[in-house]
């Protein structure tokens, strides 16, 4: 065989689409793509990062550089987290990154050898889990309670985790991974929640890693508690990027936040930064960008307060919609900018949410991701980000598609006989 066994690991839900996508625009229909959360497509990056970014080019800022992150953004990044968290760290606790997505990839090859596992809540997000296999780990799957708001089933994790030490397994477990503000429930975890989380994690000594990708794009009165305000005595790691909050997508910067000055901690922010290397530097002009992003608090208030008015007034518009569809269950977003309801498959007549999703692409013209992708079967997501009239039309067409099945899936009544 001439690819490795890994390689079969290497796949994206949320793209799958794309090529059937693509093939039917190019016969020349029309495809309403809510398929991929790209909040630029729809919320053009601000022009003061795109000024910032100029400047760094016509500054000739675009040689390698510190391979992990320029000290101006790494200053940023920590001032950011001491105004709104109140953590303190140092510039070699910050490690900036290719996206979260090489920030993942540097967690899993720094902790995971062949027979390891890392402790994952489904829904999750789609790169997660062959991100760990990739490194010859396994996913232990706890999961995020739909009927609980899309909270942890804490109860769960724990039954969970006195097994694994009964069993002496849980020394191969090496990071607890959370998505918070969450990909793709769109919701934000209680407090007493998250300690409870930290808590078990602080027993069984485990890592706490915490994806906050989404952290200020919070709404409908929910509030966000960072796991840096929470995990005091914890060994924790922080990723978080320029993507979502500051709006820029493909600039392709992350970062990993490795504040702690115990033995894991420390080995692994060495490692972080050894991986790095191995990579030389990330985007350096865009970096620059990045910095000027986070440290413009005047502009930023301005763009990211406008950003979530809109995606909140988006949000509630299509969920309403959806609560008109009685084939459709959804739980109301409070954060990011997505959809992520459950469809009764069984009346609709369909054998799994992918036949939904291919489907209705290849009816309705609406791209959308299945929920299996994400570890949640029967439910589909739905990228809110366009604006009201789009929204507004696809949800009219998927509330009628599944109409349409549901009459479809059904026996024609027989006619009654003529009694003469």
């Amino acid at each position: 065989m001439f690819l490795s066994n890994r390689s079969r690991y290497a796949q994206n839900p949320i793209e799958e689409g794309d090529a059937l996508a693509e093939k039917l625009a190019r016969e020349g229909r029309n495809i309403t793509k809510l398929n991929r959360g790209d909040p630029p497509v729809y919320f053009p990056t601000p022009e003061y990062i795109l000024n910032a970014y100029i400047e760094a080019l016509k500054a000739h800022k675009t040689s390698y550089t510190n391979a992990s992150g320029v000290p101006e953004l790494k200053d940023a990044i920590r001032m950011r987290y001491k105004k709104r968290y109140k953590l303190e760290v140092d510039s070699e606790s910050v490690i900036v990154t290719q996206g979260v997505s090489e920030a993942l990839s540097f967690l899993n090859e720094a902790l995971i050898d062949d027979g390891d596992s890392a402790v994952l809540f489904k829904p999750y997000y789609p790169l997660y889990v062959p991100l760990l296999n990739l490194a010859g780990g396994k996913e232990i799957l706890e999961k995020y309670e739909e009927s609980r708001n899309w909270n942890i089933h804490v109860e769960s994790l724990e039954d969970t985790l006195k097994k694994l030490k009964k069993n002496g397994a849980i020394s191969k477990v090496k990071y607890l991974l959370l998505t918070n503000p969450n990909n793709p429930t769109g919701t934000v975890l209680r407090k007493d929640v998250l300690e409870k989380v930290v808590s078990l994690a602080n027993e069984y000594d485990l890592l706490l890693v915490s994806d906050e990708i989404y952290d200020e794009i919070v709404y409908n009165g929910a509030l966000f508690t960072s796991v840096a305000e929470v995990a005091k005595d914890v060994p924790f790691a922080i990723l978080n990027g320029a993507s979502k909050d500051f709006d820029s997508t493909g600039f392709r910067l992350g970062f990993a936040i490795i504040p702690g000055s115990d033995k894991k901690s420390m080995e692994l922010k060495e490692k972080f930064a050894d991986f790095a290397r191995m990579r030389l530097s990330a985007n350096v002009p865009a970096q620059y960008a990045f910095a000027e992003a986070i440290s413009n608090t005047k502009e930023h208030e301005k763009s990211i307060a406008y950003m979530v008015k809109e995606i909140e007034s988006r949000v509630n518009f299509a969920v309403s919609m959806l609560k008109e569809n009685p084939y459709i269950s959804i739980v109301k977003p409070n954060s990011a900018f997505y959809l992520f309801p459950k469809i009764d498959l069984k009346e609709l007549k369909f054998s799994t949410d992918n036949e939904f999703v291919n489907k209705l692409l290849m009816e309705e013209n609406i791209q959308l991701t299945r929920g299996s992708g994400f570890g949640a079967p029967s439910h589909i997501r739905i990228v809110s980000l366009p604006p009201k009239d789009v929204l507004g039309d696809a949800i009219g067409r998927i509330n009628e598609f599944c109409r349409k099945s549901a009459q479809g899936s059904r026996p024609k009544k027989k006619a009654a006989k003529n009694s003469k």
